[in-house]
């Protein structure tokens, strides 16, 4: 008989080198794999001796309700021993990955936990985006944009009212709203960057102000899932771009930071 656990996994934000070797590890002795949507399939190729299941859900999709989920975890972990329960970025940053332990402890089954590289702080990177930098941001922001009563958060208007980076995570749908919070808070002039399906292959970007970013959005047909970085380390993109364009101009070929 194989021992009842859980294991919940941060996958990182899209690109599979980003995923960790503990994750790696947790993935190897997996007898079940419950992913979600944001992970990249290419780690599945870790368990390969899992059942998979995927649990993935998207706006206006759910392959399984959450209520579902948590009984699958049981369940699986019951009859199977080693549920690790893969999740994109970092579980405890919006994932509900502790809510799903919280579930499972309750039947006296193992629990552990891997963190993971959230998408709030590698997607910007990737970009060249920093999110403190001494002059321009001593602090941020990571706020999800709709809450769980399908509401913007009240907490993106206070930071609107700060000097801080604000990384928003699931905004899109609310894009209107965040950048009428920003206007009222006199930033219309701040810096945006929309990144969707960051670091991945198929990542597509849009760049504006608060004034400008809807049209940015509309004429690159950005969507879900994306991010939303507001503020003036946005602008560092650009000086990034224009020192390695210089770079190359003197003969010299420097990879690109998104590829180092």
């Amino acid at each position: 008989m194989k021992t009842a656990k859980l294991t919940v996994v941060g996958a990182g934000p899209g690109d599979p080198d980003l995923i960790t070797i503990k994750a790696i590890k947790a993935l190897a002795s997996a007898d079940v794999v419950l992913y979600d949507a944001l992970v990249n399939p290419v780690l599945l190729d870790y368990a390969p001796n899992a059942e998979k299941i995927f649990v993935g859900k998207r706006k206006g999709c759910y392959s399984y309700q959450q209520e579902q989920i948590n009984d699958l975890i049981v369940g699986r972990a019951l009859s199977h021993g080693h549920v690790v329960r893969l999740k994109g970025g970092d579980p405890f940053i919006f994932g509900r990955g502790s809510e799903e332990l919280d579930y499972v402890r309750a039947y006296h089954i193992e629990t552990a936990m891997v963190p993971g590289i959230s998408s709030a702080l590698a997607v910007p990177a990737y970009q060249g985006i920093p999110l403190t930098k001494r002059g321009s941001a001593e602090s941020f922001w990571v706020i999800t944009g709709t809450t769980k009563a399908h509401r913007l958060s009240t907490d993106i208007a206070l930071a609107a009212q700060s000097n801080a980076t604000v990384a928003i995570l699931m905004g899109m749908s609310k894009l209107s709203e965040i950048v009428s919070a920003f206007a009222k808070a006199g930033k219309e002039k701040s810096p945006v960057a929309i990144i969707q399906n960051g670091t991945r292959n198929d990542e597509k970007t849009g760049f504006g102000t608060i004034e400008t970013i809807e049209k940015v959005v509309q004429e690159k047909q950005l969507s879900s899932p994306a991010i939303i970085v507001i503020g003036n380390v946005v602008e560092d993109r650009s000086i990034l771009s224009e020192t390695v364009a210089s770079i190359e101009e003197k003969g010299y070929h420097q990879t690109p930071l998104r590829y180092a």
